[in-house]
Parts: C-alpha cells; sequence; structure tokens
C-alpha cells in the first residue's frame, strides 16, 4: 500500500477539479508548476493522494486531458473508493466496511419518488455511490426527505450536495473525510503516519477534509460559497485552515509555503538556475531542471546561445550513453549538439515537457539509479518513455555536480512517436 519505509515527510490530499486542476487555464502553467515542484523536491520521501468525486471512468478521461502526476493513492466516487499505486489495486478491506448498512437497491428505489432528481449517467453510478443532478433551490427540502425515507427503511445513508448542482448518495461511513481517516489510521497502525498532511479543496464535498483532526487545509481562492460557508460555521477559528489567495494548484503551492512545510518554490519559478541554492537538494531535482532546459531551449524562452548548450552539456559526461526509444545507441553529448538546431522549433505551440514518478535509488556512494516517465505534450498529442537514469557525482557523498552517466528509454505503450527522429532526448 505504501511504497515508503518510514513515515511520509508530508501527505498532500487533493481535490482534483477546481482545486489541482484549473479549467480556466488552458496552459495548465498552475497545475505544471505543482508538478515539477512535487517531483523535485517531494516524490521520493512524501505522499500524493488525489480525493475527487469523479467516478474511475471520469478519473482516466481527465488524465488524458490533463498532465496530471500519478498520484500514491486515489480516492474517487466520493470517497467510496481507494486504490494504490499506477495500477490503482483496490482496498478491499474499505470495501467490506462499507457495505455495512448500505443497499444500493433500496436507494434506488427512494430516490426514484423524487421527481425533482435527475440520474447522472451510469459510469457515476457505483457500488457505494447513487448520483443525481438537482436543482439548488430544490436541494436542500429532497435531501431531508430523502434522509428521512431511507431512516424509515433501515439504512444508514449520508447525503451530499456540491458543486450547486451534483447530489451524492453514499453509505454513512463513506465521504473524502472517512476515506482520508481510514487511511490515517491505516498508517499509523503500521508504524509510520505521515509528519504532516495537507488537505486541498473548493467545493462541498471537500469539507469533511478539513474535519479531520491535525491536518492542515487549505481552501483554494476560487472555493464555492458552498465550502466557504462550512468554514464560517465551523472552522474559522482554526489557523491550521486557509482561504488562499492564489487559484487551484498555485494556492496549494502557496500552503506548503504558509504552514511552512517544506519547499515551495517551483522550478519553473527559477529563471537562473546557477543562483538558485536549494535545501534538501536531490537527484529528482536534478531531472526536473535538465528537462525545463530543454523545454525551455525548444520553446525559445532563453537567448539562442552557445554557452546556454554548453551548459547542458556540462552536466553529461562526455562519455555518456543515451539508448534511444528506437534503440540506437547515442552519445550523450552528440544528443545535445544536435539540440542546438532545434531551437525554437516549438515556439509557439503548446509544447510542455513534464517528468513523473522520479523515484531515485542510491546504490553506491557517489551513485544514483534514477527511475521516471518523461512526457511531451504537443497541442493534442502526448508522447512518453519509461526512463532510467545514471547519476554519478564528481564528489563522493555529495549531490554537488551531478553528472548524466547513462540514460535509457523505452516507449510507454500507447504514447510512442509517429516520428522517431523527433524524439531527441
Amino acid at each position: 500500500m505504501n511504497r515508503l519505509n518510514t513515515s511520509a515527510r508530508i501527505m498532500i490530499v487533493s481535490d482534483l477539479d477546481h482545486t489541482m486542476v484549473d479549467h480556466h487555464d488552458p496552459e495548465n502553467l498552475s497545475l505544471l508548476r505543482f508538478n515539477a515542484l512535487w517531483e523535485a523536491n517531494y516524490r521520493h520521501d512524501s505522499l500524493l493522494v488525489f480525493s475527487t468525486g469523479r467516478s474511475p471512468t471520469l478519473y482516466k478521461e481527465l488524465r488524458k486531458e490533463k498532465p496530471l502526476l500519478t498520484p500514491d493513492i486515489t480516492i474517487m466516487s466520493v470517497g467510496t473508493e481507494i486504490t494504490y499505486g499506477k495500477e490503482m489495486l483496490p482496498d478491499e478491506g474499505w470495501v467490506e466496511y462499507l457495505n455495512q448498512k448500505w443497499d444500493k437497491n433500496v436507494v434506488v428505489e427512494e430516490s426514484s419518488r423524487f421527481p425533482e432528481l435527475t440520474p447522472q449517467a451510469d459510469t457515476e453510478q457505483r457500488a457505494h455511490k447513487v448520483s443525481f443532478y438537482v436543482k439548488k433551490d430544490k436541494a436542500e427540502e429532497v435531501m431531508k426527505a430523502l434522509a428521512e425515507r431511507s431512516e424509515k427503511r433501515g439504512l444508514d445513508v449520508k447525503i451530499i450536495y456540491s458543486g450547486g448542482i451534483d447530489l451524492d448518495i453514499l453509505p454513512q461511513g463513506a465521504g473524502k473525510g472517512q476515506a482520508l481517516a481510514y487511511l490515517l489510521k491505516k498508517f499509523k497502525s503500521e508504524g509510520k503516519p505521515p509528519t504532516n498532511t495537507l488537505v486541498c479543496g473548493d467545493s462541498g464535498n471537500d469539507a469533511e477534509l478539513f474535519s479531520i483532526p491535525d491536518v492542515h487545509g487549505v481552501m483554494v481562492s476560487n472555493a464555492q460559497e458552498e465550502l466557504l460557508k462550512w468554514h464560517a460555521e465551523n472552522a474559522k477559528d482554526n489557523p491550521k485552515i486557509i482561504h488562499a489567495s492564489e487559484r487551484c494548484a498555485a494556492g496549494i503551492i502557496q500552503a506548503i509555503g504558509h504552514f511552512g512545510l517544506g519547499p515551495n518554490r517551483s522550478p519553473r519559478d527559477v529563471v537562473d538556475f546557477s543562483e538558485c541554492k536549494l535545501e534538501n537538494v536531490n537527484p529528482g531535482h536534478e531531472i526536473v531542471k535538465f528537462y525545463l532546459l530543454y523545454e525551455r531551449w525548444r520553446r525559445a524562452e532563453v537567448d539562442n546561445s552557445a554557452a546556454y548548450c554548453a551548459r547542458l552539456k556540462t552536466v553529461c559526461d562526455p562519455a555518456g550513453v543515451f539508448i534511444h526509444p528506437s534503440g540506437a545507441e547515442l552519445s550523450l553529448h552528440d544528443c545535445v549538439d544536435s539540440l542546438a538546431k532545434c531551437y525554437g522549433d516549438k515556439e509557439g505551440a503548446k509544447y510542455r515537457v513534464c517528468v513523473d514518478r522520479v523515484l531515485p535509488m542510491r546504490i553506491s556512494a557517489d551513485a544514483w539509479l534514477v527511475r521516471f516517465d518523461k512526457w511531451e505534450f504537443s497541442g493534442e498529442e502526448r508522447q512518453c518513455c519509461v526512463t532510467t537514469a545514471l547519476l554519478t557525482s564528481k564528489q563522493a557523498k555529495s549531490l554537488d555536480g551531478l553528472l548524466w552517466e547513462h540514460l535509457h528509454q523505452t516507449w510507454l505503450d500507447g504514447h510512442v512517436a509517429s516520428d522517431h527522429t523527433a524524439w531527441l532526448l
């Protein structure tokens, strides 16, 4: 369940729509800023949890649309489903717990008595969640009557209204807050509770997250009225919960800094890395930095100078080798030389480079094996390679002067470039 052998330095538990993901940001800039911060500074010793009202079907659709990182844990369907890792392995213990005092057939039968309720798509009807749309002016009346009818039928249900339209009926023991409490209890029983937990949300179905004892919380600046009202009535005097001045993922970054939970300057906000002295530097930061420099070169966001390419070359061992996803064995220095000819070839395009699942493993006093997924987004095209990099240090037991010794890439199924020659590094 937990890939870490010790307590997570920080566990971020974030809603997706309008919290981690800003649907009013076509360039996904705040999300990309968070991604770079997480992979450079936190992935190796922390946990990322997505907690969404979306079903697995709609969650996977969002992953195709937005450059989301791979979370360690995914809580879906308003806290009724918990899965782990990239494979999304289900938590069977959570399923058994939710089966208590729950009968979906009875819930469907009782809710059908209310013409004000419009069923959501079949994909949103889950084993422990029945979902509808209802107009805001009818919601409170319907919720009260539905709760009474369910109780008479011997059911213990929870009814959540969010987004000014979505109504979800769940087992009483379900919800985003209960799912998080379940996870925290599980981590504690294993002897490795997170050192800090930060919950992040924008709507009514996120309110439960902020009710969990001892967590830090951020309501992003664009939080909806229903969440702000809940906060005013229940947690306005809690110094651990803030209303950010920044939207979506930028608000999460703001909260990390506000609570002093760790570094909160995204590598994407760094203009000159030579002037950037970082705490807790790790090989993950080197990976993020290298591909940011690569992206900026191809987008013509830096000067077209020989010195810039020379700088990229200095972090590659002169004898360094690159195994291209086509299978060709190339010199790392030659690859950087070929990059010089591609200055600005993506200028004006919706081109971004993003790394995901950056996991360094120290294999000797001065060497690290780093595995990660390297993505290139260009318009609607998404290409990805599963990547392994060998980094060494000029000085034993130091992270200063890391050199790229070896780089090996293979195509991720379904994300192969149509033109292999266009994939440079």
